[in-house]
């Protein structure tokens, strides 16, 4: 088994907060991606919405789609309704060889508002969410017909972000629905991290590294901060540079025997976290972890 290292160009490029990276392009992010060692990237919303287009604009970039961003709202939508949402980003995904498309529920959520607490999200029960999940896998199921694996992404902000709300998802849920891992919001979520890798390792798809700095994400929660502010304060950051062990999770992702791709995502404020530099301090410590682990990396 080996693994890929991809990442998310937000650390240049951030879509929930374009003024932050105003002087950053998209082309820089994928030159600079990839001459650091990256072969992957995730979707960007500045990147040609067509698929002969993204291929191309990639291709330029010699680096591969590894995943992507999907706005989901199952929670209000039929599963007819929702699949005339995701059909076409679905039908681009398999058509650019992407290993999955990374999904959360957007239709409540408070991530993208930055007067409002994170602290002040949309919270379900545990039967409401187990319900969620099993009408979530109907569409898991639907984009695995079409070839286009699903990996939930559970996010600060969102119906499910605490470690209970991802084993509610888990449980409800049927196979199809994959997991995207990722080891800053469980963290930020109040969850611990290594119980839930080691509980859903088989359900999981896809792994985000992402770091924290736990004094920003205690403000965030002590003085009623949104989770935009908190991003721009520093909540998030590159592993390596933060408190999480990500030699442990490298080592039970050996252990589990995980075949996909590794991803660093960590949106910051480039002012104080110049991309490029922090970019490649992520990846380092990734090939470090993962040599240490014996987690063959291929591109």
């Amino acid at each position: 088994m080996s693994v890929k290292i991809g990442i998310s160009p937000i650390a240049w490029q951030n879509d929930d907060l374009p003024d932050l990276t105003a002087a950053y392009t998209m082309e820089q992010a994928l030159k600079e991606a990839r001459e650091i060692g990256y072969t992957g990237v995730e979707r960007g919303q500045r990147m040609p919405a067509d698929t002969e287009g993204l291929r191309a604009y990639l291709d330029t970039s010699d680096i591969a789609l590894c995943g992507g961003w999907c706005s989901g709202s199952t929670l209000v939508n039929d599963l007819d309704a929702e699949i005339a949402v995701v059909r076409e980003q679905v039908e681009q995904f398999v058509a650019l060889n992407s290993p999955c498309i990374v999904y959360a529920e957007c239709s409540n959520t408070v991530q993208g508002l930055i007067g409002t607490p994170v602290n002040d999200r949309p919270k379900l029960s545990k039967d409401e969410v187990l319900a969620y999940a099993a009408k979530l896998s109907e569409l898991a199921k639907w984009k695995a017909d079409q070839g286009m694996p699903m990996a939930y992404h559970h996010h600060m902000g969102t119906i499910i972000e605490s470690e209970d709300e991802v084993n509610w998802l888990m449980e409800g849920s049927g196979p199809e629905l994959k997991l995207c891992f990722d080891t800053g919001h469980l963290l930020f979520g109040g969850g611990d991290v290594m119980a839930t890798l080691n509980r859903w390792g088989d359900r999981v798809h896809h792994v985000h590294f992402k770091d924290i700095r736990p004094g920003v994400v205690q403000d965030t929660r002590e003085n009623n901060r949104s989770f935009l502010d908190a991003v721009i304060a520093g909540a998030f950051t590159v592993p390596g540079d933060g408190c999480i062990d990500f030699q442990a999770v490298a080592n039970a992702l050996k252990a589990m025997d995980y075949n996909g791709w590794i991803v660093v995502e960590a949106e910051q404020d480039p002012a104080k976290a110049p991309p490029y530099e922090y970019s490649k301090m992520g990846y380092d410590h990734i090939v470090e972890v993962c040599g240490k682990a014996g987690l063959e990396i291929t591109t």
